[in-house]
């Protein structure tokens, strides 16, 4: 029995829905991209993960860098995520919602949260790696609705129901 084929695969991942994260590096100029691909890994140690297509304009920067930002976009954030998408622009021109943070990490303004991170490990992953970081600082925005991915196009998390418990 064979490997599924790209499309294929693809295709079936895009039910998965997923949050939307910029990463950023510091390099000269800066780099940064939308993935759909980070996670949690490890409360103890706090360790975190995303992947990256080593084909990617963004690589070469986070093949090197030491520290990096994950930014959790907010359900308003369509534009950022866009713009972090496209290949063959500066996203830093083209957004300039953002400041250098600590190691000259580039901080985007007003997601859901961020965390500044420092790169622990990189594994090669057929044609990506996968990024490992430990978590240095963060923040958080109270009450922000992330932004998501799923079949293609971005969503938002539906208003929670308040559900009334009768007594019995």
């Amino acid at each position: 029995m064979g490997s599924l084929d790209a499309d294929t695969f693809r295709t079936l991942l895009r039910r998965q829905a997923a949050t939307v994260t910029v990463v950023t590096a510091p390099g000269s100029p800066p780099a940064g991209f939308t993935a759909t691909s980070f996670t949690s890994v490890s409360l103890r140690p706090p360790l975190v993960s995303f992947c990256l297509d080593r084909g990617s304009s963004s690589w070469p920067t986070l093949e090197r860098a030491a520290h990096v930002g994950v930014h959790l976009l907010g359900e308003d954030q369509h534009e950022v995520a866009r713009t972090f998408a496209t290949s063959g622009i500066d996203r830093f021109a083209a957004h300039t919602g953002w400041r250098y943070g600590p190691h000259g990490v580039p901080l985007l303004d007003s997601p859901v949260a961020w965390l500044l991170c420092r790169v622990t490990e990189r594994v090669t992953a057929g044609d990506h790696a996968i990024v490992l970081a430990e978590p240095l600082l963060g923040h958080y925005a109270h009450g922000a609705a992330p932004l998501l991915y799923h079949e293609g196009r971005y969503a938002s998390v539906a208003p929670s129901a308040v559900v009334a418990r009768q007594a019995a």
